[in-house]
């Protein structure tokens, strides 16, 4: 009998990905990474994962299907992987995405690596997203799931063939609507668990307190500049602000204010109407080819620079050192460094980057 790894995080999806790889007659045995701990998070939160009632909710689902379960503290890595990585990534002026990071270097670096050194076949998780293999060249591909509304193809990109050939998402092909009806026919506590929805080491959103916290220092001050430089306010720390912000601003005028740039060496934040926040073009830099080898040529794709944004078209150029620049056929908004663009084609994850730089103007 195949053996499956099942990677729980105490929530309906990864629950009902257990069940599922079960009736399809793998061994199953649920596996929890602990991620993070923060005063507090001992107690049940809707809005973010982690707390230690999501553990016992995968512990509880685990024994109704009778697989073995464990709880692995990974808190170190995540720290040093993760937590630092955003850290790092704020202090130059970037906007990071740690579930990214998360994925990338939690969940199917390590995690997966031990679920082969202790002879498992597979890992799934609770992800919708679909892994297809291409006839004639016999290449894993990753595609959108079934049900678009849910997708989470854009923080896969980073996947590997060989991860994707070890990877199982029994949820691709269903709704969400469906996975709950498939955990409510078996009776899973978690089967009307409401989703996370923040990021879990900053459960109340306050990115620049958790910078401070975690740092020991402040931000300094500075200078909001409108689109000529002049001076037209102050701001509590450029950290604090990102691009497309509108409120917090604190600047008076006849028509709502974007946050437009920001100098972390000058410590401003420059400010404009929102015909200044877009751009049709981009550089991305760690671009991973997953479903297709690296093109020799410019090709034609759909693009998408946030995760429930609309793809639209665009045309790509490979460049040297995994590389790619971009060009979108229309403006698009709010382009921000740090945040990842994605390629697709149809329904078929082409690959992705890390935005490095934006091109103003339209």
């Amino acid at each position: 009998m195949l053996r499956a790894m099942i990677a729980m995080s105490g929530g309906v999806d990864s629950s009902a990905a257990a069940l599922l790889m079960k009736r399809s007659g793998y061994d199953c045995a649920g596996v929890t990474m602990r991620l993070y701990r923060s005063p507090g998070m001992e107690r049940e939160s809707p809005r973010n994962c982690c707390s230690d009632a999501d553990e016992e909710d995968a512990a509880y689902v685990c024994w109704q299907l009778g697989i073995p379960f464990e709880s692995l503290c990974c808190t170190r890595e995540f720290e040093s992987t993760v937590i630092k990585n955003f850290i790092r990534e704020y202090e130059v002026g970037r906007t990071p995405n740690p579930c990214i990071v998360c994925n990338r270097r939690m969940k199917f670096e390590l995690l997966l690596e031990l679920a082969r050194e202790r002879g498992f076949d597979c890992l799934a998780t609770g992800h919708y997203a679909r892994i297809t293999q291409d006839r004639d060249s016999n290449r894993w591909q990753l595609r959108k799931a079934r049900d678009e509304s849910k997708d989470q193809s854009y923080v896969l990109y980073m996947l590997t063939q060989e991860q994707l050939a070890f990877l199982r998402f029994p949820l691709g092909e269903l709704s969400k609507a469906e996975v709950r009806a498939v955990a409510e026919s078996a009776g899973l506590v978690t089967a009307s668990k409401h989703e996370s929805q923040d990021i879990c080491f900053i459960p109340d959103g306050d990115y620049g307190a958790f910078l401070e916290r975690w740092t020991g220092h402040c931000d300094p001050d500075g200078e909001i500049l409108d689109l000529e430089g002049r001076v037209v306010g102050r701001h509590r720390g450029a950290v604090r602000y990102t691009i497309g912000q509108r409120r917090g601003l604190s600047v008076a005028a006849e028509q709502p204010l974007y946050v437009v740039t920001k100098d972390m060496e000058k410590h401003t934040v420059t400010i404009g109407p929102e015909s200044a926040l877009y751009s049709r073009e981009l550089i991305a830099s760690d671009f991973n080819w997953l479903s297709i080898p690296e093109p020799e040529h410019p090709l034609r794709a759909t693009a998408r620079t946030r995760y429930r944004q609309q793809e639209n078209p665009a045309t790509v150029w490979p460049l040297e050192g995994s590389r790619v620049r971009l060009v979108f056929d229309q403006p698009q908004r709010a382009v921000t460094p740090g945040q990842a663009v994605v390629l697709y084609d149809g329904d078929l994850v082409l690959g992705g980057g890390t935005i490095e730089q934006v091109h103003s103007g339209q």
